[in-house]
């Protein structure tokens, strides 16, 4: 089974000005196309050649000796998870309120989750990711550095990702990761894309 770049679910310049089209074009034909290539050069005559991409990702996290291939398996996991967890601003929905009423059970307030979503970003050293995830019926903010994905937790089932890498903003922001954060938390995340990952479990 060939692993294959997934689609982009809107149009490369949807989520201007807080993306721009320069950005997705490097990150989603370059990176993620690549993590993509690697993963088919590496499980090109192994066991895995007709596995899923999540069940690639779940064998080689088990595996020391498949290091290379769970960063490169799960960083194609993590993008199309990525790219769904964003939306243009002119398609942002209400709230779900079953989903909100859980916001505010563990958070607070939506303000305070966003605010927590900021700040984990920018307490993320070096290269990584900022999930919320539902955790034993909780909602939690957590990241993971470089590849590593909740994917591989049996605990926690993720409902949406912001990418931390700088590749995800340096040609838009330089190096300022918190004026990303913001312009992705305040104006493109898919709310609905995580409550409908938060009512299917």
């Amino acid at each position: 089974m060939t692993i294959y770049l997934s689609e982009l679910p809107y149009a490369e310049n949807a989520l201007e000005p807080f993306i721009t089209k320069q950005t997705i074009q490097f990150h989603y034909h370059k990176h993620h196309a690549g993590y993509v290539q690697k993963v088919n050069e590496l499980i090109a005559g192994t066991d895995l050649e007709n596995q899923s991409l999540e069940d690639i990702v779940l064998a080689s996290a088990q595996n020391p000796n498949l290091k290379g291939l769970f960063n490169q398996s799960a960083q194609v996991w993590n993008h199309t998870f990525y790219w769904n967890s964003l939306c243009p601003e002119t398609q942002q929905k209400s709230l779900d309120l079953a989903f909100e009423e859980a916001i505010k059970r563990d958070f607070g307030s939506v303000e305070a989750l966003k605010n927590e979503l900021v700040n984990k970003g920018l307490a993320q050293f070096g290269s990584g990711w900022v999930w919320l995830v539902k955790e034993n019926n909780h909602l939690r903010v957590i990241s993971t550095s470089n590849a590593e994905t909740p994917l591989t937790n049996d605990n926690q089932v993720p409902l949406l990702t912001i990418d931390v890498w700088e590749h995800a903003y340096y040609l838009d922001e330089q190096n300022k990761r918190a004026d990303y954060l913001k312009n992705v938390v305040n104006h493109i995340l898919n709310w609905d894309f995580a409550a409908r990952n938060f009512k299917a479990v």
